[in-house]
């Protein structure tokens, strides 16, 4: 089985990761996918959060009855910085021989030597890109030939759907329409616990290391 690890903050789940998604089951064939939500990101302070509990439910409802997503709490149930080659060594224990895919947006690609481990990374999933700027393509396929010597590497062709978490937290703390960029579902989620009124500092938008 071909099962995909997609990590990072979702914070909140947005159109742009489960475009991200579901163009990764269709370029890369793959059976399932599992979002995983970082309880402390290496890229962000912990303040920056909603609870654990908000952003699980907002992938349920994202989710929806796509029976190929499913939500995994692994990350959250430890205290430790969510590296991803701990939440690599975990789903390969417990799917021994499935393949592992590890999803990623472009702009990972692009630091990926500076992550936790990046060699062992790629020795254990295929690196699964999907871009999140039009044009970049020949910049991406350049780096992931860098980075071929250390495991595998695959592009996506699917033209981007640019949306920034960062950017729908401040709409949402002035109190401006973000039904374009969320599931409705979400919207009616974030409305009932009033997420978000507060103002977040501007952060850069990106899944985990």
């Amino acid at each position: 089985m071909k099962t995909g690890i997609y990590g990072g903050s979702f914070n909140p789940v947005h159109n742009g990761h489960i475009h991200l998604a579901e163009t990764a089951l269709e370029e890369f064939r793959l059976d399932r996918i599992f979002f995983v939500p970082c309880r402390i990101s290496p890229h962000r302070f912990d303040g920056e959060y909603v609870s654990g509990i908000h952003r699980m439910e907002m992938l349920r409802l994202a989710c929806g009855d796509n029976e190929k997503f499913q939500i995994s709490g692994y990350e959250l149930e430890n205290e430790r910085t969510s590296y991803s080659i701990y939440t690599i060594n975990h789903f390969r224990r417990k799917f021994p021989d499935d393949e592992l895919y590890l999803l990623v947006g472009s702009d990972m690609l692009m630091s990926f030597e500076k992550w936790y481990r990046f060699e062992e990374i790629l020795k254990n999933v295929t690196l699964a890109v999907i871009s999140r700027n039009t044009g970049d393509r020949d910049i991406l396929l350049e780096k992931a030939e860098k980075l071929g010597q250390y495991g595998r590497i695959v592009i996506g062709k699917t033209a981007p759907l640019v949306v920034s978490s960062t950017e729908i937290r401040k709409k949402i703390a002035k109190n401006e329409n973000c039904s374009c960029y969320l599931d409705k579902n979400v919207v009616q989620y974030i409305k009932s616990e009033n997420l978000y009124r507060m103002p977040y500092a501007p952060v850069p938008d990106g899944d985990i290391g």
